[in-house]
């Protein structure tokens, strides 16, 4: 005889097992997640730069916005709820060469979008930061952070 089940997942990545997790907490009977390789994330899943976005970069009233700020939130939350390895260390985008006109209009979108984790850092400042960084203008973003996925 063969096993029936409610549903049937191709795939261990990211997505994938995150679908199961979600059937799982719905209370189906049977779900299988059938993966190629031989352990779960080896895929594309396995090479991901395992960077938390801050969505600075979109147009502010844009679905990839939303989403990547309502992800994030709840990536942080699920890690710590977990005790998954993440630090919200934040980044420095860098202004080089008469950049800096880009980066306050960056800077300007983020604040548009209730970004309150901004911070224009002057020469000066990111030499403190960074000795070996030589940019003219940065911008931190606070909400950005890492997450260990393996």
């Amino acid at each position: 005889m063969k096993p029936d089940y409610e549903v049937i997942i191709l795939g261990a990545g990211v997505i994938g097992l995150a679908v199961a997790q979600s059937l799982a907490e719905r209370n189906l009977d049977s779900v299988l997640v059938i993966e190629k390789d031989d352990s779960f994330g080896r895929g594309i899943s396995g090479r991901n730069s395992e960077v938390i976005h801050s969505g600075i970069y979109y147009p502010r009233d844009s679905l990839k916005t939303q989403f990547c700020i309502r992800g994030r939130n709840l990536l942080y939350a699920y890690c710590k709820k977990h005790s998954i390895f993440h630090k919200k260390c934040g980044k420095i985008i860098i202004a080089q060469n008469k950049q800096e006109n880009d980066l306050s209009r960056l800077y300007a979108l983020g604040q548009s979008k209730n970004m309150a984790d901004l911070e224009l850092l002057s020469k000066k400042e990111i030499s403190k930061l960074e000795p070996d960084i030589d940019g003219a203008l940065g911008l931190f973003v606070g909400s950005t952070g890492i997450v260990d996925s393996h």
